[in-house]
């Protein structure tokens, strides 16, 4: 074991993260320089030991070193708080909370290491507070519980991937001993059954039979720029009114600020979206609140198919006018890999026609090459 950690402090002392394990007798502890305590009498940083309360196993030190690296990161950023490390007072430790009781703690730990905006609170509802809620909210966390809510979801989904994660996470936080990795599954955006996408005249044509200006301008917006609900919100709208058809979406979207083309560029003006007309909607609301009023809109209105096929058609779209796929995936907000996975299930064989008439069509393709004085071989015949 003591090997084990000698390479642990090893990787964290070239990474420079300032904290180091150590084991005193079977339990493992993070030493670092720290501010002091509250109620202290010092006032000044010094080093300190952080007691852990994980026993020095396999699965220990590699617990550990994960808490190493979030304490550097924490301190390096001045954003160290003690709160959440000091010692729960007696009667209320994490072992005799209820599950309740737990993810309100466990919600105060995760805004303490990260800011708190619509992006970050979209992520703590849907990646994780949904998810806990299907635990029994008053018993005690336990392995057992654990796994009997993950085993409740339909395996090799998204569901149960996303469940395995979110549990993991506050069971590491509980100090619950649980391994769910084996149940985690085999679900990808590659299993994932291709959508029936509408053609781009029949999304043009919806856009002329929506009533209202405003979401009629909300639907011109997800068709030409492939955005999620929530992002039509998200944007710089005053430089849209000026006639910018590069938009910008704000950072407080799903992944952060980005700049996306239009496809088509002629449905800007043909859909007369720098004429900006909001719907009431508040904005003050969280992200996934957002992007459902967006997708209960369509429902109600009978458009006949989600919001987010107009931005899978905006995906297929790029791939037709020969956009690189890196670029393309920048545009949506995600990476390539994510990009290929989801959206190569879309590209049926007239896709790829249409494609290879564009490429070899371009004016400034490579050429075959010519070899000069070359003689045409004939086949003799014996």
């Amino acid at each position: 074991m003591d090997d084990v950690l000698a390479k642990i402090n090893e990787r964290l002392r070239i990474a420079q993260i300032g904290v180091s394990v150590e084991q005193i007798h079977n339990r493992l502890y993070l030493r670092a320089t720290l501010p002091p305590k509250p109620n202290s009498t010092k006032n000044k940083p010094y080093q300190q030991r952080i007691a852990l309360g994980i026993y020095a196993s396999k699965e220990g030190f590699k617990r550990a070193e994960a808490e190493a690296r979030l304490l550097g990161g924490l301190i390096a950023c001045k954003n160290f708080q003690w709160e959440s490390y000091l010692k729960i007072p007696a009667g209320e430790s994490l072992e005799s909370q209820t599950i309740e009781d737990l993810i309100q703690r466990f919600e105060k730990y995760y805004f303490q290491t990260r800011e708190r905006n619509h992006q970050s609170q979209t992520t703590w509802v849907v990646d994780y507070w949904r998810i806990f809620q299907k635990l029994p909210q008053k018993e005690i966390l336990s392995a057992e519980n654990i796994l009997k809510t993950v085993v409740a979801t339909a395996p090799d989904t998204k569901t149960r991937k996303r469940t395995c994660m979110a549990l993991s996470a506050l069971a590491r936080f509980a100090q619950v001993e649980i391994n769910l990795k084996p149940y985690k599954g085999k679900y990808s955006p590659k299993l994932v059954t291709p959508r029936d996408l509408p053609t781009d005249a029949t999304i043009a044509k919806h856009f002329y039979e929506i009533e209202s200006d405003s979401w009629r301008w909300v639907y011109g917006m997800l068709a030409t720029y492939g955005l999620r609900n929530h992002e039509v919100f998200r944007l710089d709208f005053r430089a849209i009114a000026q006639g910018d058809y590069i938009i910008n979406v704000s950072e407080n979207s799903k992944t952060g600020s980005r700049s996306v083309w239009p496809c088509f560029p002629e449905w800007f003006e043909e859909f007369e979206l720098q004429n900006v007309v909001l719907p009431e909607v508040d904005l003050n609301q969280s992200n996934a609140a957002i992007g459902h009023v967006v997708t209960t809109w369509f429902h109600r209105h009978a458009i006949g198919f989600a919001p987010y096929n107009l931005r899978h058609c905006w995906a297929i779209r790029t791939l037709e006018f020969g956009l690189d796929i890196s670029l393309a995936a920048q545009q949506m907000g995600h990476s390539a890999k994510v990009h290929s996975e989801l959206y190569h299930h879309w590209i049926s064989h007239q896709h790829h026609q249409r494609a290879f008439e564009l490429m070899v069509n371009k004016s400034n393709r490579p050429q075959v090459p010519r070899i000069l004085g070359h003689q045409k071989i004939v086949k003799s015949s014996d």
